[in-house]
């Protein structure tokens, strides 16, 4: 039967490895994201007995995947066994060795067996092989820098209130601070289910209850209708505007009306602020631009202000580009590239201010601990780059021409004066405040980050975690 290795030692404690993988965000924090895996459900955590349903689809197929956990070792290891899903056999080993009091031993193990016996092995066996050793390699740096963050300097754990926590950024930061050992909370629009840490609220008829957001340490807000979402019709950018403003002066005022505010209200806000701006260098203290974007983003900000005139620090957090292949401008932009016929849009010249996932999660979270971090901040890499050099990096990331431009005049057709806004408009938006804050960025520059969300890297595991070994060997 087939069995994969692959071990890395982490910077912290074994007992500090074991609790990351626990905690029951873990699983979503170890998702690749170029795989199509979908949390069903889960019971449980790693206990002797416990769940998880997940959904996979790989090569046209679905499939349902229930994995139950054994053997647990408190501190030391778990299993979980596939029943049912597209493998014959699955047993996955968890181990976490003691090295040390700021040192461990990352280990997995999994003894599989592929379907159709030998013609399987025959036709399966080389790729399946190649993709266990792409992902674990993945998860592996992926636990590494989460680990190392958790760790760096102070860290307090806080209770969050989060808006906007189903979102692409939502998502991966409720993830990310349940694996720090944040107790997290939603914002929902829905019925509230104060069991699953839920508190109701409807920004559309202004209703928030003050006694529902009592006791938090901090709030992010991270809602607003999708800027992309279709052509900007006079009610679109209504629609934009209102979903962002409305909600976040809701929220603010709340806050503001507490008997004990929480120590920080971080609300998102866009470097759409700056507008236009050609070539030169902006930072947090540049004027805004003119039109709707940065008008948008000018009352966004303001709507932060009865939380800040209450004493609150507020952080107005300005995102950039954000690279995920779950969602954003990436996942729209892989298919043609992939297929060849990718490319710059109009003349390839306007900046593209971008941030890595991993980094904004990061950032937000960074924002959250540091005491003297307050107002605008960045949230972009170090490095902006032309959007012509974009394609072509991405080109040479997917080992795939990168040459067939899309004309602006097209794209104003087609998409009007979003498509001008968003595709053919720049700014070249440098992160001054987080830098000099003192913020570690992971990637700083697009071809690493390109690599790391794509799968297509090779190298060692990064920092927090070196790479052991990671083979996958049949016996």
């Amino acid at each position: 039967m087939p069995e994969f290795h692959a071990a890395s030692e982490i910077d912290v404690s074994a007992d500090a490895l074991y609790d990351w993988h626990a905690r029951p965000e873990a699983l979503a924090r170890l998702l690749p994201p170029w795989e199509r895996i979908e949390i069903r459900a889960e019971r449980g955590t790693i206990h002797d007995g416990d769940t998880k349903h997940l959904r996979l689809r790989k090569l046209g197929l679905a499939f349902n995947w229930l994995a139950r956990h054994r053997d647990h070792v408190p501190g030391r290891q778990f299993i979980d066994e596939a029943e049912g899903g597209p493998f014959r056999t699955w047993v996955h080993t968890h181990r976490f060795h003691d090295l040390g009091p700021d040192r461990s031993r990352l280990e997995d193990i999994i003894r599989y067996e592929l379907p159709f016996g030998w013609l399987g092995r025959t036709l399966l066996g080389k790729t399946v092989a190649t993709d266990l050793q792409r992902t674990f390699a993945w998860r592996h740096r992926r636990t590494g820098f989460d680990l190392q963050r958790q760790a760096a300097g102070r860290y307090r754990r806080q209770r969050i209130l989060i808006g906007g926590a189903s979102g692409l950024v939502g998502s991966a930061l409720s993830a990310y601070l349940g694996t720090a050992g944040h107790e997290v909370w939603s914002l929902v629009r829905r019925p509230a289910r104060p069991e699953a840490r839920e508190v109701h609220w409807d920004p559309d008829g202004g209703d928030l209850r003050v006694a529902d957001v009592e006791g938090f340490d901090a709030v992010v807000h991270l809602g607003g209708a999708n800027i992309a979402g279709g052509r900007w019709t006079k009610r679109y950018k209504e629609t934009i505007r209102a979903s962002r403003v409305d909600s976040t002066t809701l929220l603010a005022e709340t806050l503001a009306r507490l008997r004990k505010g929480p120590r920080v209200f971080l609300s998102a806000s866009a470097v759409g602020m700056y507008g236009n701006r050609g070539d030169d260098p902006l930072d947090e203290n540049s004027p805004p631009g003119t039109g709707f974007l940065p008008e948008t983003c000018l009352a966004w900000e303001a709507a932060t202000d009865a939380a800040r005139a209450a004493g609150i620090r507020t952080v107005n957090l300005r995102i950039g580009v954000v690279l995920a292949l779950r969602g954003g401008a990436l996942g729209t932009m892989l298919t043609p590239f992939r297929l060849g016929v990718g490319g710059p849009l109009g003349d390839g010249r306007q900046f593209m201010s971008w941030i890595a996932l991993e980094d904004l999660v990061g950032m937000i979270d960074f924002a959250l601990q540091d005491d003297d971090l307050s107002g605008p901040v960045n949230a972009t890499a170090p490095h902006p780059v032309r959007q012509g050099d974009f394609a072509r990096t991405l080109g040479h990331v997917l080992r795939r021409p990168a040459i067939l431009p899309a004309p602006a005049f097209a794209i104003r057709m087609a998409l009007g004066e979003m498509g001008q806004a968003l595709l053919l408009d720049g700014a070249r938006v440098m992160p001054i405040a987080a830098a000099r804050a003192g913020f570690p960025f992971l990637f700083p520059y697009l071809e690493d980050a390109l690599r790391w969300e794509l799968g297509a890297y090779a190298g060692s595991p990064g920092p927090g975690a070196r790479k052991q070994n990671g083979t996958g060997a049949s016996r």
